[in-house]
């Protein structure tokens, strides 16, 4: 039995209903699959039209994924790496300045579970949350809190 070969709006359906993906992103995927005659920006205008896709729950969906392992910085440039719109870049950074600092702590302590020794502990700490992309005012606050081994 042959397979039936999937057309570019059903394909990108079956994407979206995997995780949500950005209008770039899906259409990076598509143009894999498009034939001559495709119209790619005439499937992505009709899933945002039909909210199949949307930016806002894209945004949302990524930093729910990023959020616990990643710091705002690293966050915000995904986004933009996915061509988001000023607007919704400005509406998830509202939101995650309130928990970067306690997501900054959280990381720290399950990578470190021990308080630095010496400097150059700290400095390696230190390192390894601004490689997450995490703020220097998160990273002193998470250096600051004693760890659970400290008390």
């Amino acid at each position: 039995m042959m397979k039936q070969k999937l057309s570019l709006k059903g394909r990108a359906l079956r994407y979206l209903s995997m995780r949500e993906h950005s209008r770039i992103e899906l259409a990076r995927k598509l143009s894999v699959y498009a034939e001559e005659g495709d119209d790619i920006e005439a499937v992505l205008a009709w899933l945002e039209a039909s909210n199949f896709m949307s930016a806002e729950r894209f945004s949302d969906s990524l930093v729910n994924r990023r959020s616990a392992r990643f710091g705002n910085q690293r966050i915000l440039a995904e986004l933009q790496s996915h061509q988001m719109n000023d607007v919704e870049i400005r509406r998830v950074k509202e939101n995650l300045v309130e928990t970067e600092a306690a997501r900054a702590i959280n990381v720290l302590h399950r990578k470190f579970p021990r308080a630095p020794v010496d400097q150059h502990e700290r400095m390696k700490q230190s390192r390894f949350l601004q490689q997450r992309g995490f703020s220097g005012k998160a990273i002193q606050q998470a250096m600051r809190v004693p760890r659970e081994d400290d008390q």
